[in-house]
């Protein structure tokens, strides 16, 4: 027996059919004249010119309102921090560049080297740079204001000779600190002012003065000075203020710009730690 067939209709079904697909055929032919047509009425949206100045005039009001500079630290400007402060891209990739290796702008003067800023700027943020309490601290103290010996009323010790036992003996400076001091004044070969003491790490500036009290560089050691326009990248990295990447900096300024004529003119190399060239100046001569 031959199989019924699943799709057969009757004429009430295939009446209904034939009228679904006319529709379909009427409706997407009526779709595709209507978009063949070219608008030539009127648009009914119109935009009120003054209206919208107004508010554009508005937006930009607020948004130089709402950019209120509080105090931060210029070490961790970020890209969006840079942009709302109207820096360029290539001026905050200059600094975290700066960063990346390691090295901190400890002035408005050094961050204007680094990243290049104009004046304008740099007069319009600067007073809202607040760096560290050690680095203030440590412009506040000159050689002229370092405790003598007969300010503090007693014998000084040398600090180029104190011992670790000794070092441990001012308030402030426990087993770490004394070893770091040590170590650091190794790697100098000896502190030849007493503002070196500043620069180790993790030692306070009131901690310094303390110590400073009681040991101060009573024989500096006799050193060598390396001369800046003859020194090779190798014998400036090996001063503890330079590494190896400011060494090429400074030997590929000076093959292009000439011989130094002076020391200070260190500061016109790009990452040139500014706020440490009287430290370097120490160990240099033309």
């Amino acid at each position: 027996m031959k199989g019924q067939s699943h799709f057969k209709f009757n004429k009430q079904e295939r009446s209904g059919i034939f009228f679904l697909l006319l529709i379909i055929f009427v409706l997407q032919g009526a779709y595709y004249y209507v978009k063949a047509q070219p608008f030539n009425g009127n648009s009914k949206v119109v935009v009120n010119t003054l209206v919208q100045s107004r508010l554009d005039s508005l937006k930009n009001s607020m948004a130089k309102d709402s950019l209120k500079l509080f105090p931060f630290n210029p070490n961790y400007i970020t890209d969006y921090k840079g942009y709302n402060l109207g820096m360029s891209t290539e001026e905050v990739d200059r600094l975290l560049a700066y960063r990346a290796a390691d090295k901190f702008v400890n002035s408005a003067e050094e961050f204007q080297q680094v990243t290049q800023v104009s004046d304008s700027l740099l007069a319009k943020i600067a007073p809202y740079f607040k760096f560290p309490d050690w680095v203030r601290q440590n412009r506040k103290f000159p050689k002229t204001n370092t405790p003598s010996q007969k300010e503090i009323g007693k014998a000084l010790q040398n600090l180029n000779s104190a011992t670790v036992e000794e070092l441990r003996t001012v308030r402030g400076i426990g087993e770490t600190l004394s070893n770091r001091i040590i170590k650091f004044r190794n790697r100098l070969g000896g502190f030849l002012v007493n503002e070196q003491l500043y620069d180790v790490y993790g030692l306070e500036p009131d901690v310094v003065k303390r110590a400073l009290e009681q040991f101060q560089v009573i024989d500096a050691p006799k050193i060598e000075k390396i001369n800046i326009n003859t020194a090779t990248v190798e014998q400036l990295a090996k001063l503890i203020y330079i590494d190896y990447n400011l060494a090429k900096e400074i030997v590929s300024y000076r093959e292009a710009h000439g011989p130094f004529t002076t020391l200070d003119g260190l500061s016109g190399v790009k990452s040139f730690p500014a706020g440490r060239i009287e430290r370097i100046k120490l160990y240099l001569t033309l």
